[in-house]
């Protein structure tokens, strides 16, 4: 049976001159998960912030801390973001050669563990990590910037990792992130996504929009 559709606003869109105060915002306006950015300026060509952007933020929402990293190497840093109050740590597919093993590492902690794709990887990279990820995460664009325009080819990547999902039996999150908007998020719906992160539209307009930033990429505006 299919999840609810749920958002995951990324704070990489927010002010973030008064961000502590833009994530309590974003939570009482409806987000299911905080989504934290986290570049490196070598796995991808930009740097956003790091553990202690994300501890400060940590008691201005009781909402789970979605945290991709977008860095390599991967291992080192896990235990940094375990300590800054983290509830998913998401690795990419491509940021190191043992993907199962870091997986591993994230769970030994205690939290969810994410993967990711980059548009290029194929869904069938993951097929023997299945029994380890709580969450996968499609790049529907390449990391590194928002504001990106959406990868349609994306669709039928989510739609095979949909199928691979529903045959494993585990409830694992498909989550979809880079130029998710009113138009393309019922796109992703469609083909199986149940987790959107929203940058830009999620917080367009200011606090005052947020919530009906959030139903209208939900579909309930």
């Amino acid at each position: 049976m299919r999840k609810p559709v749920r958002i995951a606003p990324s704070v990489l869109a927010a002010d973030f001159a008064k961000l502590g105060e833009e994530v309590a915002a974003i939570t009482a306006a409806g987000a299911d998960y905080i989504h934290l950015d986290i570049m490196d300026g070598h796995f991808v060509p930009n740097i956003s912030f790091g553990p202690a952007v994300t501890k400060s933020i940590r008691d201005y929402s009781d909402k789970p801390f979605d945290c991709h990293l977008m860095i390599s190497p991967f291992d080192p840093f896990v235990e940094e973001f375990v300590d800054a109050g983290a509830d998913i740590i998401t690795l990419h597919q491509e940021s190191g050669p043992h993907a199962h093993r870091s997986l591993q590492l994230v769970k030994s902690h205690g939290l969810k563990a994410g993967i990711s794709l980059n548009p290029a990887t194929p869904a069938s990279t993951l097929e023997h990590v299945m029994d380890e990820v709580d969450l996968i995460l499609v790049m529907s664009v390449n990391p590194g910037f928002g504001g990106q325009k959406f990868i349609a080819s994306q669709l039928d990547k989510i739609r095979t990792l949909r199928s691979m999902i529903d045959a494993s039996g585990r409830d694992i999150d498909l989550q979809v992130d880079g130029g998710i908007n009113a138009e393309t998020a019922p796109l992703v719906i469609e083909a199986g996504a149940d987790l959107l992160v929203a940058g830009s539209a999620a917080f367009k307009g200011g606090p005052s929009q947020y919530a009906e930033n959030i139903n209208l990429l939900l579909g309930r505006a």
